[in-house]
Protein backbone atom coordinates (compact mmCIF):
# COMPACT_ATOMS: atom_id res chain seq x y z
CA UNK A 1 0.00 0.00 0.00
CA UNK A 2 0.98 3.19 -0.84
CA UNK A 3 0.77 6.49 1.07
CA UNK A 4 0.87 10.32 -0.11
CA UNK A 5 4.14 11.88 1.86
CA UNK A 6 3.87 15.23 3.51
CA UNK A 7 5.84 16.35 0.58
CA UNK A 8 3.58 15.04 -2.10
CA UNK A 9 0.63 16.57 -0.21
CA UNK A 10 2.27 20.23 0.25
CA UNK A 11 3.31 19.61 -3.59
CA UNK A 12 -0.23 19.35 -4.42
CA UNK A 13 -1.23 22.34 -2.18
CA UNK A 14 1.42 24.87 -3.84
CA UNK A 15 1.49 24.03 -7.45
CA UNK A 16 -1.86 22.85 -8.40
CA UNK A 17 -3.58 26.28 -6.44
CA UNK A 18 -1.23 28.43 -6.94
CA UNK A 19 -0.35 30.05 -4.01
CA UNK A 20 0.19 33.41 -4.30
CA UNK A 21 -1.54 33.67 -7.78
CA UNK A 22 -4.82 33.65 -6.14
CA UNK A 23 -7.19 37.26 -6.84
CA UNK A 24 -5.70 39.64 -3.86
CA UNK A 25 -8.29 40.76 -1.69
CA UNK A 26 -9.49 44.49 -1.36
CA UNK A 27 -9.22 44.77 2.99
CA UNK A 28 -7.01 47.56 3.80
CA UNK A 29 -7.15 46.64 7.44
CA UNK A 30 -5.63 43.22 6.71
CA UNK A 31 -2.90 44.52 4.58
CA UNK A 32 -2.01 47.23 7.36
CA UNK A 33 -1.47 44.63 9.88
CA UNK A 34 -4.22 46.12 12.03
CA UNK A 35 -6.17 42.68 11.95
CA UNK A 36 -4.13 39.91 14.84
CA UNK A 37 -3.40 36.72 13.50
CA UNK A 38 -5.14 33.78 14.04
CA UNK A 39 -4.70 29.69 14.21
CA UNK A 40 -6.40 27.26 12.90
CA UNK A 41 -5.82 23.66 13.73
CA UNK A 42 -8.23 21.74 10.75
CA UNK A 43 -8.57 17.74 12.03
CA UNK A 44 -9.27 15.33 9.47
CA UNK A 45 -10.78 12.50 11.16
CA UNK A 46 -9.72 8.87 9.06
CA UNK A 47 -11.95 6.48 11.22
CA UNK A 48 -14.03 4.38 9.40
CA UNK A 49 -17.32 5.40 10.95
CA UNK A 50 -16.69 8.73 9.64
CA UNK A 51 -17.99 9.96 6.02
CA UNK A 52 -15.23 11.85 5.44
CA UNK A 53 -13.52 8.65 4.27
CA UNK A 54 -16.04 7.25 1.83
CA UNK A 55 -18.87 10.03 0.66
CA UNK A 56 -17.84 12.16 -1.97
CA UNK A 57 -20.43 14.60 -1.65
CA UNK A 58 -19.71 14.76 2.20
CA UNK A 59 -16.51 15.39 1.72
CA UNK A 60 -17.32 18.16 -1.20
CA UNK A 61 -19.81 20.28 1.62
CA UNK A 62 -16.95 19.64 4.58
CA UNK A 63 -14.04 21.16 2.56
CA UNK A 64 -16.51 23.87 1.50
CA UNK A 65 -17.04 24.96 4.91
CA UNK A 66 -13.58 24.28 6.03
CA UNK A 67 -12.65 27.04 3.23
CA UNK A 68 -14.98 29.79 4.43
CA UNK A 69 -12.94 29.60 7.71
CA UNK A 70 -9.98 30.42 5.91
CA UNK A 71 -10.35 32.34 3.11
CA UNK A 72 -11.25 35.53 5.63
CA UNK A 73 -8.06 34.80 7.59
CA UNK A 74 -5.68 37.80 8.04
CA UNK A 75 -1.64 37.77 7.21
CA UNK A 76 0.86 36.07 9.15
CA UNK A 77 -2.35 33.54 10.47
CA UNK A 78 -1.14 30.31 10.77
CA UNK A 79 -2.99 26.68 9.12
CA UNK A 80 -2.03 23.44 10.55
CA UNK A 81 -3.64 20.27 8.93
CA UNK A 82 -3.68 16.92 10.77
CA UNK A 83 -5.30 13.32 9.95
CA UNK A 84 -6.18 11.49 13.16
CA UNK A 85 -8.06 8.17 13.83
CA UNK A 86 -5.70 5.07 15.43
CA UNK A 87 -3.33 6.50 17.92
CA UNK A 88 -0.39 6.15 15.53
CA UNK A 89 1.83 8.21 13.95
CA UNK A 90 2.69 6.30 11.10
CA UNK A 91 -0.69 6.13 10.18
CA UNK A 92 -0.97 9.82 10.35
CA UNK A 93 1.43 11.20 7.94
CA UNK A 94 -0.83 14.31 6.50
CA UNK A 95 0.54 17.13 8.15
CA UNK A 96 0.50 20.80 6.87
CA UNK A 97 1.80 23.99 8.29
CA UNK A 98 0.82 27.08 5.81
CA UNK A 99 1.29 31.02 6.65
CA UNK A 100 -0.97 33.29 5.35
CA UNK A 101 1.16 35.72 3.61
CA UNK A 102 1.12 38.27 0.47
CA UNK A 103 2.50 34.93 -1.56
CA UNK A 104 0.50 32.73 0.09
CA UNK A 105 -3.13 34.58 0.21
CA UNK A 106 -6.05 33.33 1.92
CA UNK A 107 -8.42 32.61 -0.95
CA UNK A 108 -5.59 30.35 -2.76
CA UNK A 109 -4.67 28.68 0.74
CA UNK A 110 -8.71 27.41 1.28
CA UNK A 111 -8.86 26.46 -1.97
CA UNK A 112 -6.08 24.18 -1.70
CA UNK A 113 -7.15 23.06 1.43
CA UNK A 114 -10.33 22.86 0.73
CA UNK A 115 -9.09 20.10 -2.54
CA UNK A 116 -7.73 18.26 0.11
CA UNK A 117 -10.34 17.69 2.04
CA UNK A 118 -13.03 17.24 -0.63
CA UNK A 119 -10.57 14.65 -2.04
CA UNK A 120 -10.15 12.27 1.63
CA UNK A 121 -12.64 9.63 -0.24
CA UNK A 122 -10.54 8.91 -3.31
CA UNK A 123 -7.11 9.43 -1.28
CA UNK A 124 -7.99 6.69 0.73
CA UNK A 125 -9.97 4.41 -1.92
CA UNK A 126 -6.76 4.63 -3.84
CA UNK A 127 -4.42 3.71 -0.65
CA UNK A 128 -2.91 7.27 -0.43
CA UNK A 129 -4.60 8.00 3.37
CA UNK A 130 -5.02 4.74 5.55
CA UNK A 131 -8.96 4.58 6.60
CA UNK A 132 -8.69 3.81 10.18
CA UNK A 133 -10.23 1.17 13.22
CA UNK A 134 -10.30 3.93 16.43
CA UNK A 135 -10.88 7.57 16.75
CA UNK A 136 -8.22 8.87 19.22
CA UNK A 137 -10.28 12.39 19.16
CA UNK A 138 -9.16 13.01 22.63
CA UNK A 139 -5.89 12.16 22.17
CA UNK A 140 -5.76 14.08 19.13
CA UNK A 141 -6.72 17.58 21.13
CA UNK A 142 -4.30 16.43 23.76
CA UNK A 143 -1.45 16.21 21.09
CA UNK A 144 -2.30 19.58 19.54
CA UNK A 145 -2.77 21.45 22.55
CA UNK A 146 0.66 21.11 23.21
CA UNK A 147 1.96 23.08 20.16
CA UNK A 148 -0.49 26.27 20.55
CA UNK A 149 0.05 29.27 22.79
CA UNK A 150 -3.74 30.82 23.13
CA UNK A 151 -2.21 33.70 24.69
CA UNK A 152 -0.59 34.13 21.88
CA UNK A 153 -2.87 34.27 18.98
CA UNK A 154 -6.47 33.51 18.82
CA UNK A 155 -7.16 29.69 18.12
CA UNK A 156 -9.70 28.17 16.38
CA UNK A 157 -9.77 23.83 16.19
CA UNK A 158 -11.72 22.90 13.61
CA UNK A 159 -12.37 19.27 13.63
CA UNK A 160 -13.99 17.21 10.62
CA UNK A 161 -15.32 14.08 12.52
CA UNK A 162 -18.47 12.05 13.45
CA UNK A 163 -17.12 12.79 17.44
CA UNK A 164 -17.90 8.71 18.42
CA UNK A 165 -15.00 9.01 20.27
CA UNK A 166 -13.52 5.34 19.93
CA UNK A 167 -9.82 4.88 22.44
CA UNK A 168 -8.65 4.24 25.68
CA UNK A 169 -10.38 6.98 26.64
CA UNK A 170 -13.81 6.31 26.03
CA UNK A 171 -16.10 4.18 23.54
CA UNK A 172 -18.93 6.78 22.27
CA UNK A 173 -21.49 4.56 20.56
CA UNK A 174 -25.21 6.04 19.14
CA UNK A 175 -26.65 4.29 22.24
CA UNK A 176 -24.30 5.44 25.11
CA UNK A 177 -20.87 5.89 26.61
CA UNK A 178 -19.44 8.58 28.30
CA UNK A 179 -16.53 11.40 27.66
CA UNK A 180 -14.15 12.11 30.51
CA UNK A 181 -13.62 15.65 31.03
CA UNK A 182 -10.12 17.07 31.10
CA UNK A 183 -8.46 17.04 34.08
CA UNK A 184 -6.64 20.35 33.05
CA UNK A 185 -7.73 23.30 31.15
CA UNK A 186 -5.29 22.74 28.03
CA UNK A 187 -6.76 24.87 26.02
CA UNK A 188 -7.42 27.83 28.13
CA UNK A 189 -8.36 31.11 26.36
CA UNK A 190 -8.16 29.39 23.08
CA UNK A 191 -11.56 30.75 20.94
CA UNK A 192 -13.53 27.85 19.44
CA UNK A 193 -13.47 24.32 19.34
CA UNK A 194 -15.94 23.47 15.95
CA UNK A 195 -17.08 20.00 15.14
CA UNK A 196 -18.49 19.15 11.35
CA UNK A 197 -20.18 16.63 10.99
CA UNK A 198 -21.06 15.84 14.99
CA UNK A 199 -23.92 12.71 14.79
CA UNK A 200 -22.89 11.87 11.02
CA UNK A 201 -23.31 8.10 10.60
CA UNK A 202 -25.46 7.66 14.14
CA UNK A 203 -28.41 8.00 12.21
CA UNK A 204 -30.15 9.45 15.78
CA UNK A 205 -31.03 13.12 16.32
CA UNK A 206 -31.14 11.77 20.07
CA UNK A 207 -27.66 10.48 19.91
CA UNK A 208 -26.39 13.62 18.09
CA UNK A 209 -27.77 15.83 20.95
CA UNK A 210 -25.89 13.40 23.45
CA UNK A 211 -23.55 13.66 21.54
CA UNK A 212 -23.19 17.49 21.54
CA UNK A 213 -24.02 18.15 25.32
CA UNK A 214 -20.56 15.93 25.94
CA UNK A 215 -18.59 17.60 23.82
CA UNK A 216 -19.64 21.17 24.99
CA UNK A 217 -18.67 19.65 28.08
CA UNK A 218 -15.73 18.74 27.35
CA UNK A 219 -14.39 21.72 25.45
CA UNK A 220 -15.96 24.41 28.43
CA UNK A 221 -14.02 22.13 30.77
CA UNK A 222 -10.08 22.27 28.21
CA UNK A 223 -10.30 26.28 27.98
CA UNK A 224 -12.13 26.80 25.39
CA UNK A 225 -14.56 29.95 25.03
CA UNK A 226 -16.95 28.33 22.16
CA UNK A 227 -18.23 25.25 21.14
CA UNK A 228 -20.06 24.83 17.93
CA UNK A 229 -21.05 21.24 17.06
CA UNK A 230 -22.62 20.71 14.00
CA UNK A 231 -24.11 17.73 12.36
CA UNK A 232 -25.24 19.46 9.40
CA UNK A 233 -24.84 23.34 7.75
Amino acid sequence: MRFFSTWALTALLVSGFGFGTGAARANEAIEQGSVSPKTYVIGLDLSKSNPLVRDEGYAARAAARTAKEIAALPLKSRIMLRTFGSYDGSANGLKIDQVISSHARPDAVAKGIASIIASVPRLVDEGKLRAQGKTNIVPFLDTMSQVVDCGQSEVHVVLLTDGFEDSEYAHLTRYGGKLPLPEQPAYKGCDELLVLGLGQGGGSPSATKRLRASWQAYAEAAGFKQFSGLYDW
